[in-house]
């Protein structure tokens, strides 16, 4: 997934990462250009989840 691909549909992907996870909050999915990384990292901590399975769901919603 690319940052083209994360920032398309950024907003329908956010609301099903909060339903699916209560605990994060707008800040967490605050997606910046060019930093897509860091928050990918904040949530993994957040989440304690590894890189692979995070992305595994984001791609499935």
């Amino acid at each position: 997934m690319n940052s083209t691909e994360l920032k398309g549909n950024w907003e329908e992907q956010k609301g099903k990462l909060k339903q699916k996870f209560a605990a994060l909050t707008e800040n967490d999915l605050l997606f910046t250009e060019g930093k897509k990384e860091e928050m990918i990292g904040k949530l993994q901590s957040k989440l304690s989840i590894t890189k692979e399975e995070l992305l595994k769901i984001i791609e499935s919603i």
